[in-house]
């Protein structure tokens, strides 16, 4: 199970990316997206954003 995003949470700081360890987090159009193939569902990302945007799925 991965990591998504919730784009209507998401507030394009960038926290997320710089924490996970797999770099599968990119930016788009302002918000950040996760790869879901190289998620290792570790909740790195889920940790470090502020307004809680990543969920498990």
């Amino acid at each position: 199970m991965a990591y998504k995003i919730d784009a209507e949470l998401c507030i394009g700081c960038g926290a997320c990316a710089a924490d996970c360890p797999v770099e599968c987090i990119t930016e788009e159009d302002g918000k950040y997206v996760i790869d879901a193939e190289k998620c290792l569902d570790c909740g790195a990302c889920a940790g470090s954003c502020p307004v809680e945007a990543p969920k498990a799925e």
